[in-house]
């Protein structure tokens, strides 16, 4: 009578799981298809037109603004004394044009040259080897176990295993960034502590190409020059970005169903 072959059938919750997986799958392609039809048709509506500048706005109630909220000392109570000339806390008799408040306006100095280069090897190598002999069982280790076993077999040599594994890396980096720029930014916010928050963005346009910059971060007003001006190491929390938009950043860029499939294909 021969045996009957049994299917294992999926239990409720991997079958559950897998359904799960493929629709948020969908959902997400949904969602990038949908994406890309609306980029689309926003750049077959603008073909032969100049990518458009973004409007100025005010940057506190932009979508994407986030107050600054950084950890403050305990305020402090400063005399004043009404028959004094020198207030506790003011840096000149005369008025200082520096900014210090919000609204006004301070130049970032950005002079990035920075270079790296890293170099890494790994190599790592494994041997095993394991052998079991078997001459004497009783007088029983040749007649007895070629019942059992094939007859090239044979007692000196019952077991023998062995295995090996080798594995060998190599990566290597090299950077190199040159930025030198200077940018206007506005003062968004005063922190309790005296320091201020920064946001500038800039834009510049050049035939269908339009480069963007933009600086965020918190500097302290001591670190302002007379000349108003701040050079961009000595702002905390510093988000700096340059880059640009346009027919030379969409060429740059791999289609939307290329990185859709990087991003979906698990292999």
């Amino acid at each position: 009578m021969i045996p009957q072959q049994t299917q294992s059938v999926p239990t409720p919750r991997f079958a559950r799981r897998v359904s799960d997986r493929a629709g948020r799958l969908a959902l997400v392609a949904a969602a990038a298809l949908a994406l890309a039809a609306c980029s689309a048709a926003d750049r077959i509506e603008n073909i032969g037109e100049p990518p458009a500048l973004t409007p100025i706005v005010n940057p506190v109630v932009s979508p994407d603004y986030t107050p600054v909220r950084m950890p403050m000392p305990a305020p402090q109570v400063v005399e004043q004394n009404p028959n004094s000339l020198w207030q506790a806390g003011s840096r000149a008799f005369f008025r200082d044009q520096r900014a210090s408040d919000i609204g006004d306006i301070l130049t970032v100095v950005i002079n990035i040259d920075d270079g790296a280069s890293l170099a890494n090897t790994t190599s790592r190598s494994r041997t095993n080897s394991e052998s079991a002999e078997v001459p004497n069982l009783l007088g029983f280790e040749e007649s007895v176990l070629e019942m059992v076993l094939p007859s090239e077999f044979t007692p000196d040599a019952a077991v023998e295993l062995g295995s090996g594994s080798t594995s060998t890396g190599a990566g290597s980096v090299v950077r190199s960034e040159d930025i030198e720029l200077q940018l206007a930014a506005v003062v968004t916010e005063r922190l309790p502590n005296g320091n201020l928050a920064i946001f500038g963005r800039q834009e510049v346009r050049v035939n269908f190409e339009a480069r963007e910059l933009t600086i965020a971060g918190i500097i302290r007003p001591e670190d302002i020059t007379s000349q108003n001006t701040i050079n961009y190491e000595q702002i905390a929390e510093a988000r700096i970005s340059y880059g640009g938009r346009g027919q030379i950043t969409d060429v740059q860029q791999p289609r939307y169903g290329q990185q859709l499939y990087d991003i979906v294909f698990p292999f």
